[in-house]
């Protein structure tokens, strides 16, 4: 049975990790609650069911590869600006507010702004790492993320303390990434709004 520590700490595990890797925490997540490797909460339930498990893994592969490839990770990450920060707010609902109007929407607020954090960070960095002109920075940085997934989850569940001090860390990390590369920022916002509508440029 999980206890309300580790509820909190996976709640928000999924709402940081929805932002840097919404389907390989989805996957995961689920894979977990199948094989009994950890017993989920009844909103999260249907991340264990067969269908959900193989769009998830499908979407995961794509991502992997999507991820490692210098432009290609910005395009995906574009596009995913309108699908991780609701999913991340959807997760952490589904985590803490099961039976309770109150903490859904408290979960969904804070879910979605870890999930809206960490992917406005990832979005700044990868803008930042896409002007080297080699390859190779960009796949470490991928394969990073790709390991702070499985490590967050896995923290979320057997030590929600350290968790919390751990997603702490993450957040000044995020924060202080996006201040000292603003005018990265600026231009990973202005692809963005170029992209959903064809929103005027912004100025430099």
């Amino acid at each position: 049975m999980v206890d309300t520590p580790q509820l909190l700490a996976l709640a928000a595990a999924l709402g940081w990790l929805s932002g840097i890797r919404l389907y390989a925490a989805v996957l995961l997540t689920g894979l977990a609650g199948y094989f009994g490797l950890v017993d989920l909460p009844h909103g999260l339930n249907v991340l264990q069911h067969p269908g959900v498990l193989g769009v998830s893994g499908f979407m995961c592969f794509v991502e992997f590869f999507a991820d490692k490839i210098p432009y290609v990770d910005t395009v995906w990450d574009t596009i995913h600006t309108v699908i991780r920060i609701p999913a991340g707010a959807a997760l952490a609902a589904a985590a803490l507010g099961a039976d309770n109007d109150a903490m859904t929407w408290i979960a969904a607020l804070l879910g979605g702004g870890l999930a809206a954090t960490a992917h406005t960070a990832k979005l700044t960095t990868r803008a930042a790492v896409n002007t080297s002109p080699e390859p190779f920075s960009n796949v470490a940085v991928s394969l990073v993320e790709d390991g702070m997934v499985v490590f967050m989850l896995w923290l979320a569940a057997e030590h929600p303390v350290i968790f919390a001090v751990a997603l702490v860390l993450s957040i000044a990390l995020a924060i202080a990434l996006m201040v000292l590369l603003y005018k990265f920022l600026r231009l990973a916002a202005r692809r963005v709004a170029e992209f959903f509508g064809g929103s005027p440029a912004l100025r430099r």
